[in-house]
């Protein structure tokens, strides 16, 4: 029996979404932040992975009003069917949720509030993948 690529795999749930996190950031051990993208296609994963390296403890102004802008021209040019953002927050440190975290998924909400894509955010940290949003698997 043969395994098929990741991208041959559908991901259908949130946990689904988990497990890949998992399994693309092994081992979830990072010594600096970074925020990693990647695109899903009805459930398929568009075979792009983009991290963002150096990012602050909170978000930027900057940044978020940019990142929708990037995410969009990557749906333009590789996403067919329905679109998903998934994104995974990945920082040195334990994987609980900090105040920090927070800060970047309350700006994640806005920056996205009126983008026709569903997005999440996963916390990769300490050995661990974490979902903080998952209330934007669909809309």
């Amino acid at each position: 029996m043969t395994t098929p690529p990741l991208a041959d795999v559908p991901i259908r749930s949130a946990a689904d979404l988990t497990a890949r996190w998992e399994r693309l950031l092994a081992p979830p051990v990072f010594g600096a932040r970074s925020l990693w993208l990647c695109w899903l296609d009805d459930g398929l994963m568009v075979p792009l992975v983009v991290p963002v390296d150096e990012i602050p403890a909170r978000p930027g102004r900057t940044m978020l009003a940019n990142l929708p802008s990037l995410c969009q021209t990557v749906v333009e040019e590789h996403v067919f069917g329905g679109a998903h953002v998934a994104m995974a927050l990945c920082r040195p440190g334990l994987p609980t949720v900090t105040r920090d975290d927070e800060a970047w998924a309350a700006g994640l909400r806005e920056a996205f509030a009126d983008e026709d894509c569903t997005w999440s955010l996963h916390l990769a940290a300490g050995g661990s993948v974490v979902p903080m949003v998952e209330e934007h698997w669909s809309r």
